[in-house]
């Protein structure tokens, strides 16, 4: 018996080291397919046995542009209250006699980065129903959850108006951002027909476009960012209907200018405009209105979405919480996210963290760091749950939904990617012909074809999930 036992341990061995040097030689070979210009760092872990099944140039720092965000969020959730709604508050200040509120306003920003037109109107319907139809005194936005610092360390200048890097702010409306939809006009020369959402006065829009008239120039749809100008300008020749998502400049004037707005659509009078101030709560105070959303909700959105917005807001969230203090920085959540980085084994001044999104170019990681931070979530089914669940899953949804649609990678990898110029990564778990769950990160730098970083990526993943 004793002898059996011995042989079906050294074929399951033997099975193990020959499936791992076939692994190790057909990554090998991808490898040598990549432009020689260019870098690549990979490491492969196997979950299950616990064993590191493939490593190339894993410690080796990279930018790791959006697998960034994969660090925020297991940080967020490896903090006590890390998981908690996102919520905006509404206070009174002062005392309510004759239909009328002597005294103020005051909106409380929690940073809900997934505040949209439904929750201004829940907020706005909340207020309406309390029992006032005037306000003697000002409506106030209280924005002291972070500094005033709207965009973050390494952020490109020119990437603006582009509403992927919106003006950070504790109230966020819309993400700060304004979609626009243009239709051809029904003649020769018509101008376009115009939709702009969400609808507010904060911003304008001027309309000098022209239908199937190519004379007028190319089409565009653009606002005079240089100058912090939120007219939107449609200008030039549109053949079909065409649109642009645009970030607005100060996203806590969108948020309290359209509330203040629509707080005088439904009734209220006396508003005499709004500012910003602290709320300081005293006997005359007391909260009135509450908007919240979901952790799950927001997490979804940042990671199969790759949502820059919600990556930082997370990370404003990490700093508050680990500061305990008001007009948060991003130093503040750098570090936190260093502190679990040191309590995996790993020196925190080996790396560079200076925001939540990885938008910053200055921003240094290793495939081996994103593989054990993937490591401590699968080691604690409070965090892996909720990232699980959010991550992108191979050929179904997200960042991935095009991916991988063929082969047993298909959905059997649940990772986040990562891209921006001559960057390309991917980090997460797949699940191996064997059974076993793998966590991997794939790294490639200075490679100007995106379409081959991500090929070179999807074959690695099959190899893995063919394990």
């Amino acid at each position: 018996m004793k002898r059996v036992f011995i042989y079906t341990l050294f074929i399951s061995l033997s099975l193990f080291i020959k499936g791992q040097v076939q692994l190790a030689s057909s990554i090998d070979s991808l490898i040598n397919t990549l432009p020689q210009q260019s870098e690549v760092g990979i490491a492969i872990y196997d979950l299950t046995t616990r064993e590191m099944l493939y490593t190339y140039r894993a410690d080796k720092l990279s930018r790791p542009a959006s697998t960034m965000k994969l660090l925020t969020t297991i940080t967020a959730l490896s903090l006590p209250q890390g998981n908690q709604p996102f919520r905006t508050e509404v206070w009174c200040r002062g005392v309510v006699e004759n239909d009328t509120l002597h005294g103020d306003l005051y909106v409380v920003g929690g940073m809900d980065p997934e505040f949209d037109d439904v929750a201004m109107n829940a907020l706005v319907s909340q207020v309406k129903s309390l029992p006032f139809t005037s306000i003697t005194g000002m409506i106030y936005g209280d924005v002291t959850l972070k500094d005033s610092l709207y965009w973050g360390s390494g952020w490109a200048w020119d990437d603006n108006p582009e509403s992927f890097q919106p003006y950070l702010s504790p109230l966020m409306f819309s993400k700060g951002t304004v979609t626009i939809s243009a239709t051809p006009g029904a003649a020769r020369g018509d101008t376009a027909y115009i939709v702009a959402t969400p609808a507010s006065s904060y911003y304008s829009l001027r309309n000098e476009s022209e239908t199937r008239h190519p004379s007028s120039g190319r089409f565009s749809i653009n606002r005079d960012w240089l100058n912090n100008k939120n007219e939107i300008v449609v200008k030039g020749n549109i053949e079909q209907r065409q649109g642009r998502e645009l970030n607005l400049f100060s996203s806590k004037d969108f948020f309290m200018h359209t509330f203040v707005e629509r707080l005088g659509q439904q009734g209220i009078q006396g508003i005499q405009g709004y500012d910003f101030a602290p709320l300081i709560t005293d006997s005359l105070s007391s909260i009135v209105a509450t908007y919240e959303t979901p952790f799950q909700t927001v997490i979804n959105k940042l990671l199969k979405d790759s949502d820059n917005l919600n990556a930082e807001a997370l990370f404003c969230r990490i700093g508050a919480l680990s500061s305990g203090k008001q007009y948060v920085t991003a130093a503040d959540g750098c570090t936190e996210v260093n502190r679990l980085i040191k309590r995996l084994g790993h020196n925190p001044e080996h790396y560079k963290v200076v925001d939540g999104s990885g938008l910053s170019n200055y921003n240094y990681l290793s495939p081996a760091l994103l593989v054990d931070f993937l490591k401590h979530a699968y080691g604690d089914t409070r965090l892996f749950g909720p990232l699980y669940k959010a991550l992108p899953t191979a050929g179904i949804d997200g960042t991935l939904k095009h991916r991988m649609k063929l082969g047993r990678a298909y959905r059997n990898v649940h990772a986040k990617t990562g891209s921006f110029t001559a960057i390309n990564a991917l980090a997460g778990y797949a699940k191996a012909a064997n059974g076993h769950d793998i966590a991997f990160a794939i790294m490639n730098q200075n490679i100007l074809t995106p379409r081959m970083a991500r090929s070179f990526q999807d074959k690695v993943c099959e190899l893995i999930c063919n394990y």
